[in-house]
């Protein structure tokens, strides 16, 4: 597991932590760190455990077992001074359709001992033109803009996002986007749960991925991509080539005309293509050496850690 860092520098650290409901263990023993100032991906698909974990950092249910600390505080035991330093954007938010953004942000406001100015939030979440508006008239975007803004009025050291994303067009993705990332330009830590594996490649500075109630990866994108052993060479088949004939003609399966090869070697089987085309007089068309992704790892973990419990 990638350190968080000196204890000083976590905002969230999670040790052995267990939930069971009756005789299923939802959680098992999972253990993770995340780091002050960072936006950190919590992936996992459907029943992993991933929504227990979250609502027990966010101190909405108990746990069965382990250590967990939330901006030092053990969320069981969270009080309300506690719940001020922490920000929240559910995946349905729910405002006031008759308030207007100035409004709700500033009623929300008085629920906060230390709030940031009204119009200031307005201006960082980008809704200045619609401050006016009320939240019923809002398009689906501008209302999860406002959601990040009553996140951010208690000025929050901590903000968790659930989904935020959930239904945009792309558009409205990518300008949700540019707002998530200005959070880590304000020093505020964030806690992303998505469905989206572009988003946690575009916006994370960590990921983690559970599945059957524990991690089974951590780190960086990047890290996780160029971690994995597997790279795929693709090209157009030569018309008229037996592709059996070929460099790893065993292993080349064929899909949409495009012929693939996913291999362990990739200068090897790459050497010995071009070498075999250069030889036959014939150009490999669009030929492309592809890296995984973040969503190609997590698709390939997910599968054979599923496979191993099955």
């Amino acid at each position: 597991m990638t350190d968080g860092g000196a204890d000083g520098e976590r905002a969230i650290e999670v040790d052995g932590l267990r939930k069971s409901y009756g005789a299923f263990e939802a959680v098992s023993g999972l253990s993770l760190h995340v780091r002050r100032g960072e936006i950190f991906a919590f992936l996992g698909p459907n029943g992993a455990g991933k929504t227990t974990t979250v609502e027990i950092l966010e101190g909405f249910r108990r746990r069965d077992g382990g250590d967990v600390r939330v901006l030092g505080v053990d969320p069981a035991r969270g009080d309300r001074a506690w719940r001020a330093r922490i920000g929240m954007v559910l995946q349905e938010g729910r405002t006031q359709p008759t308030l207007t953004v100035r409004e709700t942000l500033a009623l929300w406001s008085s629920y906060y001992p230390r709030p940031k100015p009204v119009a200031e939030v307005i201006g960082l979440v980008g809704l200045e033109e619609k401050a006016d508006v009320r939240s019923a008239r809002l398009s689906g975007g501008q209302r999860r803009r406002l959601d990040v803004g009553l996140a951010l009025i208690g000025d929050p050291e901590l903000i968790f996002l659930d989904e935020p994303t959930t239904g945009f067009d792309p558009i409205a993705r990518r300008a949700a986007w540019s707002v998530i990332a200005g959070l880590r330009d304000l020093g505020k830590t964030v806690f992303l749960t998505t469905h989206y594996l572009d988003e946690a490649q575009e916006l994370a500075d960590r990921v983690a991925i559970i599945k059957g109630g524990v991690i089974v990866a951590e780190g960086r994108p990047s890290e996780l991509g160029s971690g994995s052993a597997v790279t795929e060479i693709t090209f157009v088949p030569p018309p008229g080539v037996d592709l059996r004939e070929l460099p790893g003609g065993p292993a080349i399966t064929v899909r949409d005309g495009v012929a693939c090869v996913r291999t362990e070697l990739p200068t090897r089987v790459l050497a010995e293509l071009c070498g075999w085309a250069a030889g036959q007089g014939i150009e490999l068309e669009r030929l492309a050496v592809t890296r995984p992704t973040l969503e190609d790892v997590y698709l390939e973990l997910v599968e054979s850690a599923g496979a191993a419990g099955a």
